[in-house]
């Protein structure tokens, strides 16, 4: 398998998380439409794995410029178009605020070299978020004890990323160090992100895996089938209270209640320094058809209204520690996340 995303003879391809695990389908992107449509339908998903998309996206659409065009417009069209796709998620401000400082560093220079150098800026992008992934799981593998039963939520692997993952980066890092671990995997409605990717990553890792509903979590935990939780996050305010996927909050809250340790692994990318509280975070609300039917099949009466926010907010207080690639964060968040906000400036 390939990335999830990858850059090949001037095109961006992506493997279309829609159609797994039946099918391992890659599509060829050309455009900053496609890209940006890419990641509003999911076929591309995952908050860092979003940001390297919207950054192969801004290169795309540069390289695309014929001479004579105006850069600076241009740049800024591709750039709103990008920043409009999935409220939420962090990591895709992040890499567009990033490939918008290397345009205004260089937008004065020949067309052809800025086109080099923004591509080359968004490969960066990519090359450091797999390195950041694999020191996440450094970082956190120690919080695994030998012999754990992990629970996890939505996906947060390889097809999350750039290639190794945060929440799965951890648990991978803890198999590799030959502990004898196994994963209850949510299958996280309404689109199945644990049941068709999370489970489909660990079978090909050969990581003990078995599938679970959303709503046997509870259960387990009081029959003693859980160890420990670990999820990924789409966007940290300074408090520590994290948006992840849709379920996580209500997970938070049985493990505290079942005195079980919650993990939080995310990069620094993923932090959003300017909010001081989970509150400030929007949350996405989806496409009601996304519940009402499932694998195009409706499941209830078209007329019900319905409610699909893709994201929930876990609060700080709820969350054992947070793991990064710089160290494990532990409450008070408040004060740790602001020691690390001063070793950014």
């Amino acid at each position: 398998m390939l990335p999830a995303i990858a850059w090949k003879n001037g095109v961006l391809v992506m493997v279309d998380q829609r159609r797994l695990p039946w099918k391992e389908q890659y599509l060829n992107l050309k455009t900053v439409e496609e890209v940006a449509r890419a990641i509003e339908d999911m076929v591309i998903r995952g908050a860092p794995a979003i940001g390297i998309a919207a950054a192969y996206g801004l290169a795309l659409g540069m390289r695309s410029l014929k001479p004579g065009a105006d850069p600076e417009r241009d740049f800024d069209r591709f750039y709103r178009r990008l920043w409009r796709t999935r409220p939420t998620a962090r990591n895709l401000f992040w890499a567009l605020e990033r490939m918008k400082r290397v345009f205004e560093e260089n937008k004065n220079t020949d067309l052809s070299r800025l086109k080099k150098i923004l591509l080359a800026e968004a490969r960066k992008i990519e090359k450091e978020d797999l390195e950041i992934n694999r020191k996440i799981g450094e970082n956190g593998e120690g919080l695994i004890p030998d012999g754990a039963t992990i629970l996890t939520h939505c996906n947060a692997g390889a097809l999350a990323t750039a290639g190794y993952g945060t929440a799965l980066g951890v648990i991978r890092s803890a198999f590799a160090r030959k502990k004898k671990i196994k994963v209850l995997a949510c299958e996280t409605r309404p689109f199945l992100q644990g049941a068709r990717l999370t489970v489909w990553e660990l079978a090909r890792d050969r990581i003990p895996v078995t599938l679970i509903t959303d709503n046997m979590a509870g259960w387990l935990m009081a029959r003693g089938e859980v160890g420990l939780v670990i999820a990924g996050a789409d966007r940290i305010a300074r408090n520590g209270d994290t948006a992840n996927k849709i379920g996580t909050y209500s997970l938070a809250v049985l493990a505290r209640q079942h005195r079980i340790p919650f993990y939080v692994a995310a990069p620094l990318s993923t932090f959003d320094f300017q909010l001081r509280t989970g509150r400030e975070i929007p949350i996405e609300e989806r496409n009601p058809e996304e519940v009402r039917r499932l694998g195009g099949r409706l499941l209830t009466l078209p007329e019900v209204p319905v409610k699909n926010p893709a994201f929930d907010v876990t609060p700080g207080r709820l969350i054992s520690a947070i793991i990064t690639e710089k160290a494990i964060i532990k409450p008070p968040f408040t004060r740790e996340i602001g020691k690390i906000m001063t070793t950014l400036k």
